[in-house]
């Protein structure tokens, strides 16, 4: 499959502009190095992770970069995808705000140390869930176009939506590595509605796609092992 590589770039390019412009526009500053380890860190990881699936996977990219919109998404996850969309940016405005322009949290270095480490796990664990799930698309939706199935192996051997478990390590280590305890508060909230997604998800899944109700049955939970 073709990927569309001038779409691919500009989704690329044109979301660094917005993450750099929300972070440096709410600190006030650009002289923000934990700002700039954060963009490195990321943007390197989401470039290595493109290049990866152009090589080994073009339809997953492919879906990535389409799947919202369709029109067999589920009409309450186009309403959700909105609002999960504002939160997130509130979450990237709210922790400049609090460690930069008005230094309201005092993160110890160390944590911030702790933050950077924990986010290239979480980085570890997108790929597994990338590199096992061919069927990994940005919205709800039932890819009979696709020929999806059931994914029972690598990550999903052990929770049903690694992809989750691997942005809730995601929210709270770039908190920390960005210095704001407003920020790891605020990513609860996103946490919080991450699992109430995961649990409307499993309706379609369940509904839907055949076998994934033994699935369930075999694999007991979502996010973290033996806890939920």
């Amino acid at each position: 499959m073709r990927v569309n590589l001038p779409l691919l770039a500009a989704q690329i390019t044109g979301m660094f502009l917005v993450f750099a412009a929300v972070l440096f526009t709410a600190a006030g500053s650009t002289a923000w190095p934990a700002g700039w380890a954060f963009l490195l860190l990321f943007f390197g990881f989401v470039i290595g992770l493109t290049v990866w699936l152009l090589r080994y996977n073009p339809s997953l990219l492919t879906e990535r970069m389409t799947g919202i919109g369709k029109s067999d998404q589920k009409t309450w996850d186009k309403v959700f995808f909105v609002l999960l969309n504002v939160l997130f940016i509130t979450w990237l405005v709210v922790m400049p705000l609090d460690a930069v322009r008005f230094n309201w949290s005092n993160v110890p270095a160390a944590l911030q140390i702790v933050g950077a480490l924990a986010l290239v796990l979480s980085f570890y664990f997108f790929y597994r869930t990338f590199k096992e799930n061919a069927y990994l698309s940005p919205a709800v939706r039932i890819q009979s176009d696709r020929g999806q199935h059931v994914v029972t192996t690598g990550p999903y051997h052990y929770v049903r939506h690694p992809m989750y478990a691997a942005a809730t390590i995601f929210l709270v280590s770039t908190s920390l590595l960005l210095g704001s305890w407003l920020g790891v508060l605020a990513a609860l909230t996103l946490i919080l509605a991450i699992a109430f997604r995961a649990t409307r998800e499993e309706q379609t899944l369940s509904q839907e796609l055949p076998g994934y109700t033994d699935y369930m049955a075999q694999v007991r939970y979502r996010l973290v092992p033996h806890v939920w």
